[in-house]
């Protein structure tokens, strides 16, 4: 019985966390991408971007687009590398410029755009 509880209370807790990453507006979203300008090096419809070392952003996962961002931002304050950061001179000075609900919104955007991700077999 007790396992059955943990794994329902595990259940509970994955998806209160799943939910959080999607808290975010797309609308807000696509106005974050343009005010930042991102499309200036991940396309205007974040898949066509202008070099081809940059990742498509449309229809990746939203938790991945949260965790990025956030690492970012911990790589332009001198983070210690177990704090799992980024260090990306352009990445990090476009991720300190958002604030959580930036984050959440534009990852609510990307997400939602189609995209050409899939799963490999």
């Amino acid at each position: 019985m007790k396992r059955v509880s943990l794994a329902l209370a595990g259940a509970l807790l994955a998806c209160a966390g799943a939910s959080a990453v999607a808290a975010g507006s797309a609308e807000a979203g696509k106005a974050v991408y343009q005010r930042v300008n991102c499309a200036q090096c991940h396309g205007a419809d974040a898949k066509t971007t202008t070099d081809p070392s940059y990742p498509k952003l449309a229809g990746q996962h939203p938790d991945y687009l949260v965790h990025a961002l956030r690492a970012y931002q911990r790589g332009q304050t001198n983070a210690a590398p177990s704090a799992n950061i980024r260090k990306n001179p352009i990445m990090g000075a476009f991720a300190v410029q958002l604030s959580d609900q930036d984050i959440q919104d534009v990852a609510a955007y990307l997400s939602d755009l189609p995209g050409d991700l899939a799963v490999r077999k």
